[in-house]
């Protein structure tokens, strides 16, 4: 079992200028295994990859990065960005790259050339459903993996995103079924529903997905994180032990 935890877990000493690199050391002595570092919490690139990558090093953590942009544009091209990001997550010498799926309906291309540049057998990529209606579907992820596997694109993954499948309104136990054996990766939250009015959770126990057997339909080999913010690292700690002793690590 591999347990990382992604930075919107720290979104407040974020939003107080704290460096994501400066969070390494703390998920370090949380006891996690990696952390999955959000693009969109970077202000200098330049300066703060390498060191997240230097003080990662240090520590003995897995990378991920979470990348909120699309695989496929609009139209059905290649984001021509992808070629950055995967620059981008050499110098942080990632494990795992996570995006949103796209337009795939509207692709013409083949996978496999165009695919060919990046570099694959050192990062893994995914695509995760996130909260939007384009790839917030188990139909949009699977056609796309499917058409990747059969390509031969076989190292390609989806993360199984739990807590999006509130605000989509999707069926978290058919997606975790249907997606389980594209599944290299889980990120975890629960969501309240509130009279209708969806907020993330900050403890896996309170909110309305049975966690614990939502994951027995999925691989357990793979990568968890946790990814819901949380207010102090007592409870982050509380929070992975609640986790750890249900899948017995």
């Amino acid at each position: 079992m591999t347990l990382i935890l992604n930075t919107w877990i720290f979104e407040s000493d974020v939003k107080s200028g704290t460096k994501q690199a400066d969070l390494v050391d703390r998920v370090a002595k949380l006891g996690a295994d990696g952390i999955e570092v959000r693009r969109e919490y970077f202000t200098d690139l330049d300066s703060e990859l390498p060191e997240v990558a230097k003080r990662a090093k240090t520590n003995n953590l897995i990378v991920n990065l979470s990348v909120p942009d699309v695989v496929f544009e609009d139209d059905g091209s290649l984001n021509p960005k992808l070629d950055e990001y995967f620059k981008e997550g050499q110098i942080l010498g990632l494990k795992k790259i996570k995006f949103n799926t796209g337009h795939f309906d509207r692709f013409t291309g083949d996978l496999k050339k165009d695919f060919a540049r990046f570099p694959l057998d050192e990062i893994e990529m995914n695509v995760e459903n996130d909260q939007t209606a384009v790839s917030g579907k188990v139909s949009t992820i699977k056609t796309f993996l499917t058409a990747a596997n059969s390509a031969g694109l076989t190292s390609l993954g989806y993360v199984y995103d739990m807590g999006n499948w509130g605000f989509t309104h999707g069926d978290a136990e058919q997606a975790a079924k249907e997606l389980a054996a594209f599944t290299h990766y889980i990120h975890l939250k629960n969501v309240i529903n509130n009279n209708g009015e969806l907020t993330t959770s900050d403890d896996l126990d309170r909110g309305m997905f049975d966690w614990r057997a939502l994951l027995k339909l999925l691989p357990s080999d793979q990568y968890y994180a946790l990814e819901y913010p949380m207010a102090t690292d007592a409870q982050i700690s509380s929070q992975i032990k609640l986790f750890k002793d249900e899948v017995g690590a």
